[in-house]
């Protein structure tokens, strides 16, 4: 899935490209990822920070950062989200809905413990995050 992917902020102001692939693809059912997107699941794709560019419109991106964890990115002129920097992971989560030709696969379902929309899907179903990004690691049932 190499290659290079282009997106937009909701006006169009702000442009991304990320190039390469990404670390991991899925979705995220935390109350917090919930409240800032507005849905009942986050589809996200995490990229290494060198591979994320903003191409256009970097004077329109604002940062919100509730914790150390999540420097959530926005466009200023529209309010549409673009990314969630993670400094402590050295990735950056590129909201799948910003790259609209990026070939989403997702192989994981992190923070299943709080979801609101259960998903029989076949994937693993994280409790919280991988033990590796500090989580518990546990797998739950579907």
């Amino acid at each position: 899935m190499a290659g290079s992917y282009k997106g937009t902020c909701f006006c169009g102001a702000v442009e991304v490209e990320v190039t390469g692939q990404p670390n991991a693809m899925g979705y995220c059912h935390c109350r917090s990822c919930r409240s800032w997107s507005g849905g009942p699941v986050n589809a996200f794709s995490l990229w290494p920070t060198d591979a994320v560019k903003v191409t256009k419109g970097a004077e329109h991106v604002e940062t919100y950062h509730k914790t150390d964890m999540s420097h959530r990115q926005f466009c200023r002129l529209c309010g549409g989200h673009l990314m969630a920097v993670h400094p402590p992971l050295s990735m950056i989560d590129v909201f799948a809905a910003t790259l609209p030709g990026l070939p989403f696969v997702p192989v994981v379902h992190v923070n299943y413990a709080e979801t609101v929309l259960p998903i029989k899907d076949g994937l693993p179903k994280l409790k919280d995050f991988p033990a590796e990004f500090g989580g518990s690691g546990d797998v739950i049932p579907e």
